[in-house]
């Protein structure tokens, strides 16, 4: 059974930094695309960044140069490093098994809140 458990979240300021985790069992990240995604409130899900099989990373508009995705082949984890957060990161936060085009859709764990606030 796979399971993805998000953690890292809080509350930040306004131009703080938080890295999220997301500790995978029952699947071998280095072998998936796997990406983050995120949901504000009363908003739809929006992708942010995918780490491909190759290591080869994209991101959204909204996060470049903000966000940095990552992974730990021997821990068997994935990282979204945020810095320069906004308000308007303000949001559930997942990792899914998925690429651009599919993240949006894919099964969901429990998430980790991210509060942007002065």
């Amino acid at each position: 059974q796979v399971q993805l458990v998000e953690s890292g979240g809080g509350l930040v300021q306004p131009g703080g930094s938080l890295r999220l985790s997301c500790a995978a069992s029952g699947l071998t990240l280095r072998n998936y695309h796997m990406s983050w995604v995120r949901q504000a409130p009363g908003e739809g899900l929006e992708w942010l960044s995918t780490i491909y099989i190759t290591g080869r990373a994209a991101y959204a508009d909204s996060v470049k140069g903000r966000f940095t995705i990552s992974r730990d082949n021997a821990k068997n984890t994935l990282y979204l490093q945020m810095n320069s957060l906004k308000p308007e990161d303000t949001a559930v936060y997942y990792c899914v098994n998925g690429e651009p085009s599919t993240a949006t859709r894919a099964s969901r764990g429990q998430g980790t809140q991210v509060t942007v606030s002065s």
